[in-house]
């Protein structure tokens, strides 16, 4: 059409110009002329840019299966574990979509996606198919079977769009650290809800969250270790019919969490009960008196205080009146007790003597320098506040000494003793890699290093003839120190329930890891009665130890193994 327009434009054009042609018709024919070469440059204009607009759309990629315009799913970078092991990952997925304008018969719909989608809400899918909306999502992520089947049904008016969707090789190994995502790919949970928070959600907004943009994030976990710890913690549960139960291994040099599993769990690639009340991760987000462990604390406080030595004597021969309560201890000798006695025997009298010596103020100081008292500060969202007695009196002082009266989470309670044995410096656990200058750089001195030195020997003295025998492993140099804590049903303590946690530490001559196992209420192997600490919590430390300490790179020593007293030596 264009090209006629200026062929008839040349015509015209050389007959007004043709020899002999008067001037006065040139003249009357000059005006209606320039009116016509206006009007077809007007036109040729918008011939072209209708005919540009085209091609750029034929150029672009329609929109999948005729649907609308929606916002995919944003990107998320790949998790990795220490050496590189895939912790998760996107992956592409087709969800189902419906353009209810173009539904004619709903029912039919409905009927016909039924037979793929056994549980399609039928009340609900009618009503979107219904709505005269012009996109409603049907069902997000199928499988490729239900997709194949669904498009085998040849409806009208039904289609799919590509989503991301993510995917955790290690199912429910690593289900509380790594955490879980929505259906649009956000993080709700763990350090996926981290990643979020430090600025990937800012950037999937902005829709500059591509794929080939992200660069994998690298964890501290060792997934070899992660795998130990969870089976053993399983194992644990199952045999002594425990309700839950839980572990963390740390570097004491980096304050890195190399492991940490907390049982029941859940799989996130299908965690439809990960909201159940029993889905708790006890290590981080628990909160209990921890018992016994808790004296590590109270011996290291009286030592730090410089009121007492390891020659100081306590007497534990009578039991402990204060106010109402009496304080006595299991199984006690019933005579004075040097310092590292008082923590071979876990006796109760002789730690509430211990907290006496630096008073009430300076108790509660001690144990929120180690914090204890404090929300722990780590990448991990889920984690609890310690709960405290709202104005600390001599009483409380007393039962904190031995790990009742106040409640702390299992990490925590492992952090403070990585500050115990590595000199004394307290660092925030991490879940990221950390360097020994960051860890410096992040850490506080919160003991003195004499301190630490002291407590590395009494760690090894209740590994080799108190408590800490129940984590022995041949070779490998453990100390450690088991707590048994009753349980508080109605508000009184329970015989028939206990919380068991066993806090390690090896090789002891130079910690290198800490490890800290829990056993939520578990039973004597054929016997309803409470099991204590050392009977559970401590076996499974040393089942963790065995499996996972050539893999942390700590090797057995079968020559003469180094007595406690050789760590007092300077």
């Amino acid at each position: 059409m264009v090209g006629g327009w200026i062929g008839w434009l040349r015509q015209r054009f050389a007959a007004e110009h043709a020899p002999g042609t008067p001037l006065i018709v040139q003249g009357r024919r000059r005006a209606p002329r320039r009116r016509v070469v206006f009007i077809t440059a007007g036109f040729v204009a918008v011939y072209a840019a209708m005919s540009g607009r085209l091609v750029y759309l034929g150029m672009q990629n329609p929109p999948e299966s005729g649907g609308p315009a929606v916002r995919p799913t944003a990107s998320r970078p790949d998790i990795l574990d220490r050496n590189g092991a895939l912790l998760a990952t996107d992956i592409k997925m087709s969800s189902l979509f419906a353009e209810p304008r173009r539904i004619v018969d709903a029912d039919e719909v409905i009927e016909k996606l039924s037979t793929v989608l056994a549980d399609l809400d039928v009340e609900d899918t009618y009503a979107k198919l219904k709505s005269g909306k012009g996109f409603v999502w049907l069902r997000r992520q199928l499988t490729p079977r239900q997709q194949g089947d669904i498009m085998a049904l040849g409806l009208p008016g039904i289609g799919f769009r590509t989503e991301k969707r993510r995917f955790y090789p290690g199912g429910p190994v690593t289900s509380y650290i790594v955490g879980l995502t929505n259906l649009d790919n956000r993080g709700i949970s763990g350090l996926e809800k981290y990643i979020d928070d430090q600025g990937l959600a800012d950037l999937q907004q902005l829709g500059m969250a591509t794929a080939a943009s992200l660069t994998p994030v690298k964890l501290s976990v060792d997934l070899r270790v992660q795998h130990i710890v969870r089976d053993e913690a399983l194992q644990a549960m199952t045999r002594f019919r425990a309700l839950a139960a839980g572990a963390v291994v740390i570097n004491a040099k980096t304050g890195e969490v190399v492991a940490m599993a907390s049982v029941p769990d859940f799989d996130p690639n299908d965690p439809f009960d990960a909201q159940s009340p029993d889905k708790l991760n006890r290590m981080s987000a628990g909160l209990y008196e921890m018992g016994s462990t808790i004296k590590s604390f109270t011996t290291a406080m009286a030592l730090d205080s410089g009121k007492v030595d390891l020659n100081s004597t306590f007497d534990a021969s009578q039991p402990l009146r204060i106010g109402r309560q009496i304080i006595r201890d299991f199984r006690g000798k019933g005579r004075v007790l040097t310092l590292p006695e008082v923590f071979l025997y876990s006796s109760n009298i002789g730690s509430a003597r211990e907290a006496d010596v630096v008073g009430i103020e300076g108790h509660r100081e001690f144990l929120k320098r180690l914090g204890l008292l404090d929300r722990t500060r780590t990448q991990l969202p889920e984690v609890a506040q310690p709960t405290e007695p709202r104005v600390w009196k001599k009483v409380h002082s007393i039962t904190a000494a031995f790990g009742h009266g106040f409640s702390t989470t299992p990490l925590q309670t492992a952090v403070g003793v990585v500050a115990l044995m590595n000199g004394g410096r307290l660092m925030p656990p991490t879940f990221l890699p950390r360097s020994l200058q960051e860890a410096l750089a992040v850490s506080e001195q919160v003991v003195k290093d004499r301190t630490s030195r002291d407590m590395r020997y009494i760690y090894k003295l209740n590994g080799e003839k108190g408590s800490g025998r129940s984590a022995a492993v041949p070779g490998y140099r453990v100390g450690g120190k088991t707590g048994t804590a009753e349980k508080v049903v109605n508000g009184r303590y329970s015989k028939d329930r206990n919380f068991n946690a066993f806090v390690a530490a090896l090789p002891m001559d130079d910690p290198q890891f800490v490890i800290l196992t829990i056993v939520d209420e578990p039973k004597r192997e054929n016997s309803d009665r409470a099991a204590t600490a050392g009977f559970s919590a401590g076996p499974m430390a040393a089942n963790i130890i065995r499996r996972a300490a050539p893999m942390l790179g700590v090797m057995p020593e079968f020559t003469v193994e180094a007595k406690a007293e050789d760590i007092l030596v300077e």
